[in-house]
């Protein structure tokens, strides 16, 4: 059981940075840092870009859901 959970985990996060990573726009550098290169305005999500951010939205909930049923399970 403890070998699933760590897998789902393990897979789960390796998911989550793919997606994370492919939600960054923009190409400059200073914009993956924090940098405010769009003006000032603020965007809408639409699309793909929409169920991607819900995607992730959903898979750090089941990764916080997974985490916490691990240390419970385990102790």
């Amino acid at each position: 059981m403890a070998v699933a959970l760590q897998l789902s985990s393990i897979v789960i996060s390796i998911l989550m940075i793919i997606l994370i990573l492919l939600q960054v726009k923009g190409g400059a550098l200073g914009n993956l840092l924090g940098g405010d290169a769009g003006g000032g305005i603020a965007r809408t999500r639409r699309g793909l870009e929409k169920t991607l951010f819900r995607i992730t939205v959903f898979l750090c909930i089941t990764f916080l859901g997974i985490s916490l049923f691990a240390v419970v399970a385990t102790s």
